[in-house]
């Protein structure tokens, strides 16, 4: 498996969004639970729409079991989460009980390759150069969270990490950013 990056240019993360939203609203949603929920793609996909939608508006949290850690996870429904929401029913209208990323070919989710090609092809029109695939999402959203200042015991958690060394080499923390924290805090 190769080893896939977070989205390191917000530039790029709104160039994925524009082109994702005016391809399928569906693949922009994904886009937008991704890097929202710092889910994994296993539990994106086994989300329905009565899980983000009380029949009339957007919920106010996204609440789950994680698959892989079985541990129960909570995260509230950002704006820019419901515009995407709302968006995709408008177009879609759904029923409470249908999948929210579903498949065009049958009563069931679009699997995780469908997910991951979504993604990669995005990521090329866009220029990303450096690989990118579901996984990306997860990633993307913690390393957005570490620079915007979020500790990395609170990220770990988010991520349900077991310790602060895996969550630096997971987001790809550089000797660089590392530098630049020093320079910056300047003391």
């Amino acid at each position: 498996m190769n080893m896939v990056s977070p989205i390191r240019d917000k530039k790029q993360i709104e160039l994925m969004k524009m082109y994702l939203r005016d391809k399928s609203k569906r693949d922009y949603l994904l886009f937008l639970v991704g890097i929202s929920s710092a889910l994994r793609i296993s539990d994106i996909l086994k989300l329905k729409v009565s899980d983000v939608w009380d029949g009339r508006r957007p919920r106010e949290f996204i609440v789950l079991n994680e698959e892989k850690t079985g541990k129960y996870k909570r995260f509230p429904i950002t704006e820019n989460l419901q515009k995407a929401i709302k968006e995709y029913m408008k177009e879609y209208k759904p029923n409470q009980g249908d999948w929210l990323f579903f498949s065009r070919k049958g009563n069931r989710a679009i699997t995780r390759q469908q997910a991951s090609n979504i993604l990669s092809q995005a990521g090329d029109y866009v220029g990303i150069k450096e690989p990118i695939n579901t996984h990306s999402m997860r990633k993307t959203w913690g390393y957005w969270a570490y620079k915007s200042g979020v500790g990395l015991a609170h990220i770990m958690e988010a991520l349900n990490h077991s310790s602060i060394a895996n969550t630096k080499k997971y987001l790809g923390i550089t000797q660089e950013e590392l530098d630049d924290i020093y320079l910056n805090l300047n003391l």
